[in-house]
């Protein structure tokens, strides 16, 4: 089942909003045997709009809009692909009803542009939004189906959960596309290629993909065509297989997160964390109160960005900042020591570093960075050098000082 995507609305080509849509839909008719072929983003001008639906027609005869179907002079996806199905627009009562009962009860009155709301395609299927106010739309035709549905996210979700999946679902596809992937920290994309490439033969007819980030490098693997149980197995047998190849660099998969499972380790421990932070600015902290129940666990931190921070909140020593500076060995092993004992905490992390653009210098370039872990009394450190603008350095940083912790705490 091929199907393109057509998302509507000149703030999606301006850059003002980020098309989340269409990754949402990717995933939900994958699940289902859809495979989405194309995804084509257009302005609110009409003549884009039929073009863009015209010609996706044309390929796969199934096509899913977002977009244009509010009450504005700008929505005007409906319109057009009503004209182009020659299907014209008809007033519905029932929509109607429904749009009046609901903006009462928010103690809001209609107004004569939300009439546009209420006109429906003749033959089309009535997709009911419940939770908003420009309902979804079913076009059946001679040269396939069309489905419009609004851009706001939230909407757009709940009429695929309720609406478009269970239709797609009933017209009788026994395959499905189902993805896994495994993630990884430490190791660059050529050289975790280059020592799974064996594997990819072995593995067919999956196929693998290398998605590199801030965060390490995730290998996603793909099962195409495949009956739900069958690609069930085969991806589990991949995932076993990519882990055991990758070792050490391995360490979660799917949507895991590094921090939840660092967590969940010193939980099961009975173990305490606290981290010092100095060009990371809060972000590792922030990483770990991201994760529900954290408390139990992270005791807290300490932003140590300036020299006279790291003496008062950590407990570095003078001498130390004055002989090696704040991004050094010694400064990053006084930090996490420091703040593990002012805390109580038996693990502890601490980051310092050069973010930029600017302060570095020959013996420390933009991009250095000293991290520091403690487990009990005994303190690992290493120099990284990250590349990167100031944002990526600093990400890379908090996500490579908890795979450092991990790693420890894992064995």
């Amino acid at each position: 089942m091929y199907i393109e995507l057509v998302t509507v609305g000149t703030e999606l080509l301006l850059g003002f909003t980020i098309d989340t849509n269409s990754a949402w839909l990717g995933k939900a008719l994958a699940a289902v045997g859809g495979q989405v072929v194309r995804r084509t983003s257009v302005a609110d001008a009409p003549a884009a709009i039929e073009d863009a639906v015209n010609a996706a027609l044309s390929r796969t005869g199934f096509v899913i809009t977002t977009g244009g179907l509010g009450p504005t002079r700008d929505d005007m996806t409906k319109n057009v692909v009503a004209e182009l199905l020659d299907m014209p627009l008809q007033f519905d009562d029932a929509i109607w009803t429904m749009l009046t009962e609901r903006w009462s009860r928010l103690g809001r009155m209609l107004v004569e542009s939300n009439r546009t709301q209420a006109m429906v395609p003749r033959g089309a299927t009535v997709l009911t939004n419940h939770w908003g106010s420009a309902p979804g739309l079913w076009l059946e035709s001679p040269r396939g189906v069309v489905v419009m549905l609004p851009g706001v996210p939230s909407e757009m979700i709940k009429l695929m959960e309720h609406e478009v999946l269970p239709r797609l679902a009933s017209r009788g596809h026994d395959t499905v596309i189902r993805s896994t992937t495994v993630r990884t920290s430490g190791i660059g994309e050529s050289m975790l290629a280059e020592g799974i490439g064996a594997l990819e033969d072995a593995l067919a007819p999956l196929t693998l993909a290398y998605l590199p980030g801030v965060a390490g490098v995730d290998v996603r693997v793909d099962a195409w065509g495949l009956t739900p149980a069958e690609a069930d197995s085969r991806l589990a047998d991949a995932s076993a297989r990519l882990h055991e190849n990758v070792g050490a660099h391995a360490w979660g998969d799917g949507e895991d997160d590094l921090a939840a499972l660092l967590l969940g380790r010193l939980r099961a421990r009975q173990q305490t964390l606290a981290v010092a932070e100095s060009c990371t600015g809060g972000m590792l902290g922030a990483r770990l109160t991201e994760i529900p129940g954290s408390s139990d666990v992270f005791l807290g931190g300490a932003l140590t960005y300036s020299n006279a921070s790291k003496e008062q909140l950590a407990g570095v020593p003078a001498a130390v900042l004055a002989a090696h500076g704040a991004v050094s060995q010694e400064t990053a092993e006084a930090l996490v020591s420091g703040i593990a004992s002012r805390l109580g905490a038996s693990t502890a992390i601490s980051i310092t570093g050069v973010a930029g653009p600017g302060g570095g210098s020959n013996e420390k370039p933009v991009g250095t960075v000293w991290i520091a872990t403690l487990i009990g009394e005994k303190v690992q450190s290493r120099r990284l050098q990250f590349s990167g603008d100031r944002s990526e350095i600093r990400a890379r940083a908090v996500q490579t000082a908890l795979f450092a912790l991990w790693r420890r705490v894992a064995g």
